[in-house]
């Protein structure tokens, strides 16, 4: 067998063992490790392991994964979820879909200091759903609109999606910072007209009853405003202007981020040492997970790059009749469509190793190719049959009477909205890149 023959073989064994249950990174593992000791030897796969699995994870970078995961989830038992939610809404309430805007625009910042969609799916079931209900919003609305902006958790940074494209790609995790700003504000605002053509078009699905429009009279406080508002903009002058001011390169920023929310939580009061400890054992092993699969997918791509299947792979797609733009296509309609069986980062640890060189042939902009990837990564988390965010708000909210289809069918138009994004964004590249190349 060929080199390109044995990678070919080697991509369906990792599907097949995906198929069968095995965990991704391990699928990765096995077929890679089988694939190079059959275009070499054993000793080689042995050695090319090893090697892997220490230059994977030797660079100061990494220790970004478990600085933010820790700073979201302190960030998501201090309560700040719900004080940015109250701002938001006090400030459109007196507009008749407020409590929809609102709920955008809080995950949009709540997105800003967490980098994960599923806590900001979870905190805002809890806290968005229930009063929109209450207000006369439909249950399959409500629950739409805070599993669709829940997705700007990985798109507007810090990102954990945009730290593992980094690395796949070799590109700096700051300018992917900072490529996710305008997209993140283009898809807020895209969310917010979706909301309100909904309402306009067809009300009876987004309202039960009328009356839904809150009383405009009571406001927000000064002293209430501050108290509720300083943590999170406190902590978003830290985390975001040190980095984009060049004060802190993303490690530090992540540092400075995870402790300034530990201070935000010791002084709410919320949290223990037991919830402490929790904290800590659960952030250990998210970020084992995602550097396992960082090394998974680090001897993948050698073993592809070995095999010479991405070279010949950019030569057939570039120089046939498909070219740059049908590549785009057919690689976002596969992302999209993986994104209906496996998570976030699998796709991108299956799909990139292949799909970089390919996107490196054509011309396209590293940087502007992250933000399509990720941005058709995360409709996968709202898309049957398992939508990750459509099933995070369901468990969030442990209610017999919600079903997870009301769920997905509320969240479809927040689909259909992402899709025009990465439409604006193909013909706008500039709205990614500008920032970022500064």
């Amino acid at each position: 067998m060929t080199g390109i023959e044995i990678g070919i073989a080697a991509i369906a064994v990792l599907l097949v063992l995906i198929l069968l249950g095995l965990p991704i990174g391990v699928a990765m593992m096995v077929s890679s490790f089988g694939a190079v000791a059959f275009i070499r030897n054993e000793t080689v796969a042995f050695r090319m392991l090893g090697s892997v699995a220490n230059d994977s994870l030797e660079e100061y970078l990494y220790a970004i994964v478990p600085l933010f995961v820790l700073m979201g989830l302190l960030v998501t038992i201090s309560g700040v979820g719900k004080d940015t939610f109250d701002l938001f809404e006090r400030m459109l309430r007196r507009f008749r879909t407020g409590l929809g805007i609102a709920t955008v625009f809080a995950n949009a910042i709540f997105a800003s200091i967490t980098g994960i969609s599923v806590a900001s799916a979870s905190v805002f079931s809890r806290i968005a759903v229930p009063e929109m209900v209450r207000h006369g919003y439909t249950p399959k609305f409500s629950t739409g609109v805070v599993a669709g902006s829940s997705v700007l958790g990985m798109l507007i940074p810090p990102s954990l999606l945009m730290v593992v494209y980094a690395v796949l790609a070799e590109e700096s995790v700051g300018r992917m910072f900072l490529s996710g700003v305008g997209p993140g504000i283009l898809l807020s605002i895209l969310f917010a007209v979706t909301i309100m053509l909904m309402a306009w078009r067809r009300p009876a699905s987004v309202f039960e009853r009328e009356g839904t429009r809150v009383d405009g009279r009571e406001t927000i406080g000064l002293l209430d405003g501050v108290r509720k508002g300083a943590p999170i903009l406190a902590l978003m002058t830290v985390v975001l202007g040190g980095l984009y001011g060049g004060f802190l390169n993303p490690t530090e920023a992540g540092a400075m981020g995870a402790l300034g929310a530990l201070l935000i939580a010791l002084a709410r009061r919320s949290l223990t040492p037991s919830s402490f400890w929790s904290l800590l054992v659960e952030t250990g092993q998210i970020t084992v997970s995602v550097l396992f699969l960082i090394v998974a997918a680090t001897f993948f791509s050698r073993m592809l790059a070995m095999s010479g299947l991405p070279l010949a792979l950019a030569e057939f797609l570039i120089g046939g009749t498909l070219g740059p733009w049908g590549f785009m296509l057919v690689f976002i309609s596969l992302v999209i469509l993986m994104g209906c069986f496996i998570d976030s980062i699998s796709i991108m640890l299956i799909l990139l190793p292949i799909a970089l060189p390919v996107a490196q042939a054509a011309g396209f902009d590293m940087i502007w190719f992250g933000v399509m990837t990720v941005i058709a990564v995360e409709i996968g988390l709202l898309t049957p049959p398992f939508g990750l965010s459509a099933y995070t708000v369901k468990s969030a909210l442990n209610d017999p009477r919600l079903r997870v289809g009301d769920i997905f069918r509320g969240s479809f138009p927040f689909v259909l909205t992402m899709v025009v994004c990465l439409i604006v964004l193909a013909i706008f590249p500039q709205i990614a890149t500008w920032l970022a190349r500064l």
